[in-house]
């Protein structure tokens, strides 16, 4: 499936099928109407190259919003989910599997942590982190019953659960979908002093993205992950750093929060956890927060499964070599130095670090959307944040010589 893309003309334009506008119309008719895909349909992939029903083949650069930040079908992962679903899928938390205590070994060594709390997707472990903060600002903290209060950050995306739209600032996430469960205040990402403003004596945990990234690759000020980390030691809050996009491996670092050496108190994990083959989330802290959770005050069926635990051992397990970490920092730098190239009539800002971009179109382009229906038609999978903003997340393993086709192709279609 591999293609040469250098040889590639750039000016090659790839047509909407009739066959492809047959199965979005079906999928149309029968399914809900929560989402908007560009019109392509995809039937197989490796790597970074995915292939539609129409035999043509996209560089992807979205990578599953870094759910496959080890690219397609990774061999490795292939291997160990073929291995492990002819031998145990499935047993509950009722029934401790023989895979379990090593992926929580492996997980909390990789997060310098006590303990992993294993859920299925990224939202289930923000609201895990939300319970388990509460819990233990009633335990540990002292806080009144029923009072605790977590802040969250304006342009935040945490998922889309009831709790956590009614903290959200996007007016499609949040609107229309009320009451909310209160106990949350928010205010500006990058703001120390809004946050020190906004802590009272029922704070228990912020609730923070390191980086933003469905706000548009949200990269905040220098040391402000430093001064939040400072904020709660100073008031004994607990630092919840939502590391779901931005963490294992995306940004350069194993963490997000790695670029300022800051350590979290809980690290919220998944999408690439899962290696692409399954959902896969945790919440990983110390013993000494995490403990506050009992028997049958939160669990999942599928949670800590022993599918999922034997691909995200393994997924841990390339992570610890620093490869993927070393490759992102690499090629991120070529990807950041190629984009802050194109003109500034075109790109106004270029934001991000390592494999992960947040192009901001300069006024008078084309929306986002439109620009991403281009680079479809040049055979790129790409998705905007917001209208004025491309999200650029290619899975590691993308080559360098892909990187720069790929962004000839950007400014090419910019330019008309």
């Amino acid at each position: 499936m591999n293609i040469d893309p250098v040889t590639t003309e750039p000016a090659a334009r790839v047509p909407v099928t009739d066959r492809t506008l047959e199965e979005l119309a079906r999928a149309a008719a029968h399914s809900a109407h929560n989402y908007d895909p560009l019109p392509v349909v995809l039937e197989s992939a490796q790597g970074v190259w995915a292939r539609g029903i129409d035999g043509v083949d996209y560089l992807d650069l979205l990578a599953g919003y870094s759910a496959l930040n080890f690219g397609h079908a990774h061999p490795r992962l292939v291997d160990v989910a073929r291995a492990q679903l002819g031998r145990l899928a499935l047993t509950s938390r009722a029934f401790q599997h023989d895979l379990f205590a090593g992926f929580c070994e492996a997980l909390s060594s990789l997060c310098g942590k006590d303990a992993v709390l294993p859920m299925n997707t990224g939202a289930e472990a923000v609201e895990t982190a939300l319970k388990l903060a509460r819990r233990w600002g009633y335990d540990v903290k002292g806080v009144p019953a029923d009072r605790a209060e977590i802040i969250t950050c304006a342009g935040n995306f945490h998922g889309r659960t009831i709790a956590i739209v009614g903290f959200s600032t996007d007016p499609d996430a949040h609107d229309g979908f009320g009451p909310y469960p209160p106990g949350f205040r928010t205010v500006e990402y990058g703001d120390v002093a809004a946050m020190a403003a906004a802590i009272t004596e029922n704070t228990v945990a912020v609730l923070i993205e390191p980086i933003q990234g469905e706000a548009g690759v949200l990269v905040p000020p220098d040391g402000y992950l430093r001064a939040v980390r400072a904020l709660c030691d100073e008031h004994s809050i607990l630092f919840l750093a939502d590391e779901i996009q931005s963490g294992l491996g995306r940004t350069g670092d194993t963490f997000a929060c790695d670029g300022e050496a800051v350590v979290p108190d809980v690290y919220i994990l998944g999408k690439a956890l899962g290696g692409g083959l399954v959902p896969v989330s945790a919440v990983v802290a110390d013993r000494s927060v995490l403990g506050v959770i009992g028997p049958g005050q939160h669990g999942s069926t599928f949670g800590g499964n022993p599918l999922a635990c034997a691909v995200a051992t393994e997924v841990v397990r390339m992570l610890e070599t620093g490869e993927c970490q070393r490759r992102s920092r690499e090629l991120g730098a070529h990807l950041h130095g190629l984009l802050r190239e194109l003109p500034a009539e075109q790109v106004t800002q270029v934001r991000g670090r390592g494999l992960w971009a947040g192009v901001q179109l300069a006024p008078g382009q084309p929306s986002a959307r439109v620009v991403c229906e281009r680079l479809l038609a040049r055979r790129i999978l790409a998705k905007d944040a917001h209208e004025g903003t491309i999200r650029l997340a290619p899975p590691l393993v993308i080559e360098r010589d892909e990187i720069t086709w790929a962004v000839a192709q950007l400014a090419d279609t910019l330019g008309r």
